[in-house]
């Protein structure tokens, strides 16, 4: 395997993400369904399998006949059904290039996508790539075959974060089936808010988007502690400042701008997740999935 793929496919990623699952909000509060059948596990009508009664389990899901044959807890489980189509969408411009702890935000963004995208395919959904900036559209079109995994990680690992974000041009990625989870990883960083008129345009009444906000932790409380030069890595813009007198006046900026977006999106039903980039993938990917799960309940 290519050492660029192997690089996406942290093993402590892969492994905390495999016995999880991604869950659709749009599935289970009965905005969809369909004929595929996942390997989702949860709370469905058709019988699948019993398990042992674990603390937290839901009593409701307790099989009161099989406690009374065995003097033993167990859960019933079923199978969800599900039919969804998971586009992962990439914020490629100049702006996620930018490096904290020799992680850059892109490269950060693709091992996310890796990771979801291989729950994707074990649930047997179908998923697509789409990677944005002004210069390159990258288009891989959802599907479920065998090459689509491969085909995905290529693009990935080819994709360079450069120019700005792309404003207009982008129908291709507003064609909208109504059964589909959008995820869609940026640092949110544009000129005249193109970015959330863009994210805007891709919610519907029918599906649902995620929104990834990538943040560094000196970017956010701009601790570097002296006087230094700033370039805006799209404008190409500089500035001095001292990051001792400015900080507190830096940071409740950012603050304010994270809570807008935050208010923004829950105002459109987008859900807005927050990403520290000091926190590990694979713990973020964890407390999220899990999060996800606790829908079903």
């Amino acid at each position: 395997m290519n050492a660029e793929i192997k690089a996406l496919l942290k093993p402590e990623v892969i492994n905390t993400v495999s016995g999880l699952e991604l869950v659709a909000r749009v599935i289970v509060e009965g905005f969809m369904s369909g004929s595929n059948r996942s390997q989702s596990i949860g709370s469905g009508q058709e019988f699948s399998q019993y398990r042992s009664y674990e603390p937290g389990d839901d009593l409701r899901q307790l099989d009161w006949k099989m406690y009374a044959r065995s003097e033993r807890y167990f859960i019933k489980q079923a199978e969800i059904e599900t039919n969804i189509t998971v586009k992962f969408m990439i914020d490629a411009s100049r702006s996620m290039a930018y490096e904290e702890g020799g992680l850059s935000k892109l490269h950060y963004a693709n091992i996310i996508t890796a990771a979801l995208a291989f729950l994707s395919r074990k649930q047997r959904d179908t998923f697509g790539l789409f990677t944005v900036n002004n210069l390159h559209t990258t288009v891989i079109q959802p599907r479920f075959e065998q090459q689509q995994f491969l085909r995905f990680l290529n693009e990935l690992i080819r994709v360079k974060s450069e120019g700005i974000w792309k404003k207009d041009g982008l129908e291709i990625l507003l064609d909208h089936h109504g059964k589909e989870m959008i995820v869609f990883i940026t640092d949110l960083y544009d000129v005249e808010s193109d970015i959330l008129k863009f994210i805007s345009r891709l919610k519907t009444s029918r599906n649902e988007v995620l929104v990834f906000h990538l943040m560094g932790k000196h970017e956010m409380e701009l601790d570097f502690g002296g006087s230094f030069t700033f370039e805006d890595l799209e404008q190409g813009g500089r500035i001095k400042i001292d990051t001792v007198t400015e900080q507190k006046k830096y940071s409740d900026r950012i603050t304010h701008w994270i809570q807008t977006s935050r208010l923004w999106m829950l105002e459109k039903n987008i859900s807005y997740h927050l990403i520290r980039m000091d926190e590990p993938v694979d713990v973020f990917l964890r407390k999220f999935l899990i999060a996800r799960k606790n829908l079903l309940y």
